[in-house]
């Protein structure tokens, strides 16, 4: 019987996975400088958080997550966005501290689970960077969020990441927007896709999010929302867009970004590039001033972001972004008879006790097929072992760069490997 991965996933083998390793450590070491620290959750939550938090009428809960009965009869959903795990376990665990002016921030590198069409770009699980800031409502915060997005991308090599920004208001003025919309749709349904018409009853701001290119071309001529904004979310936005100015970020003004979730509030922004086909947007959040209250905690606001990684490594690959070669580091031992591959096996353990990378070859092929392989996996030294290194008490140790070979005293040897590869300690015990 043969075994394939289940459609819409994917693996991520050693040969892919240092490209994986170079973003996480691009977004681990931007989210460090920014005072952001890592939040873990469980891989599912019970159903109605996201139920309540992400909307009944969203796509999302209506047709994307993944949604089952445990033993216990209780519902659970593999998690199907980051930001309500976030916030649940913002308040399960008390990160505020009991200090209601304390801005929390959070980051996570989480798998995230939507059944849908897939597509470049689009998996059914795909793994997410996201960020949080809890606890303030000052137009900077979200200024910083979408600085970080974009630094991000630039230090990945997507110089190509545009902005695109709107705001979608506030209990307020957003009631008055959907009406206005729902005017402007009622004479136009008949002209519309079968899930806007479904939208316009249930959650008539999805209509804005329909991928139609007919419900696309309508919904163009729609009333904007940043035409009836407040005067309290009229002017966090002029501030959002003064505190862009300051960070010379450009953007574009998009009144049909929106999101796809019913959290948002106020600000709501999408990074996009070229050169993924349809699903274009490698990242988006916005802010979510109600989410804390909603949940059952005291009025918080909140903004965040969540980056798609196998996006970004599509777009990579797309602008010929390339890959940085590893390294050379560590030691292959290769070992010429049976005495040789005994003691070889003796220092392979003491050489890792001492934290250095080493490997030898389990095949016991030739030592040309062994310096090969050392040289094809990028390590620093071959440390070949023979009769007569045995005899003498010796290593010879073969630069892998240069080539340049010289016999080492086996007591010697960590000294000379320190010397040659930055790694200090004290000397081996004789094999």
């Amino acid at each position: 019987m043969k075994y394939q991965r289940p459609t819409g996933t994917n693996d991520v083998t050693p040969d892919e996975i240092a490209q994986w390793h170079e973003v996480e450590a691009v977004f681990v070491e931007l989210c460090r400088r920014h005072c952001y620290g890592e939040l873990r959750t469980p891989i599912f939550e019970d159903t109605d958080l996201f139920i309540r938090s992400v909307g009944e009428g969203t796509d999302i809960v209506s047709k994307e997550m993944y949604t089952f009965d445990d033993r216990g009869g209780r519902s659970l959903t593999l998690r199907a966005e980051g930001t309500a795990p976030a916030v649940r376990a913002y308040l399960e665990n008390n990160l505020m501290q009991q200090d209601p002016e304390r801005l929390v921030k959070l980051y996570y590198i989480a798998p995230i689970f939507r059944y849908d069409r897939p597509q470049a770009g689009r998996y059914r699980q795909h793994t997410q960077f996201g960020l949080e800031a809890i606890g303030s409502d000052n137009p900077a915060v979200d200024a910083e969020i979408i600085q970080m997005a974009v630094e991000f991308y630039s230090a990945v090599g997507i110089e190509n990441a545009a902005l695109k920004l709107n705001s979608v208001g506030c209990p307020t003025c957003a009631p008055e927007y959907v009406r206005a919309l729902k005017e402007f749709a009622a004479e136009r349904l008949d002209r519309m896709c079968e899930d806007c018409v479904r939208r316009y009853a249930e959650n008539p701001l999805r209509m804005i999010d329909c991928k139609s290119e007919q419900c696309q071309a309508i919904i163009a001529e729609a009333p904007r929302m940043t035409d009836i904004l407040c005067d309290g979310c009229a002017e966090h936005f002029a501030q959002v867009r003064h505190y862009l100015d300051i960070f010379g970020i450009a953007y574009e003004l998009d009144p049909y970004i929106v999101r796809g979730l019913d959290y948002y509030t106020r600000t709501a922004f999408e990074f996009v590039a070229e050169g993924i086909g349809a699903q274009s947007s490698i990242g988006g959040g916005g802010r979510y001033d109600g989410l804390v209250e909603q949940m059952g905690g005291r009025p918080t606001p909140g903004v965040g972001i969540g980056i798609g990684v196998e996006r970004v490594l599509l777009v990579r690959r797309q602008l010929g972004v390339e890959e940085g070669q590893p390294a050379r580091s560590g030691c292959f031992i290769v070992t010429l008879g049976d005495a040789a591959w005994e003691a070889g096996l003796k220092l392979a353990a003491q050489l890792r006790a001492e934290g250095l990378r080493v490997d030898l070859d389990y095949r016991r092929r030739s030592m040309r097929a062994q310096l090969r392989h050392a040289d094809g996996e990028s390590f620093a030294q071959a440390l070949i072992i023979g009769d007569d290194e045995l005899a003498q008490g010796v290593v010879s140790v073969r630069d892998m760069e240069s080539g340049e070979q010289e016999q080492v005293g086996m007591g010697e040897l960590l000294q000379r490997l320190g010397e040659a590869g930055g790694h200090e300690s004290d000397a081996l015990p004789e094999v």
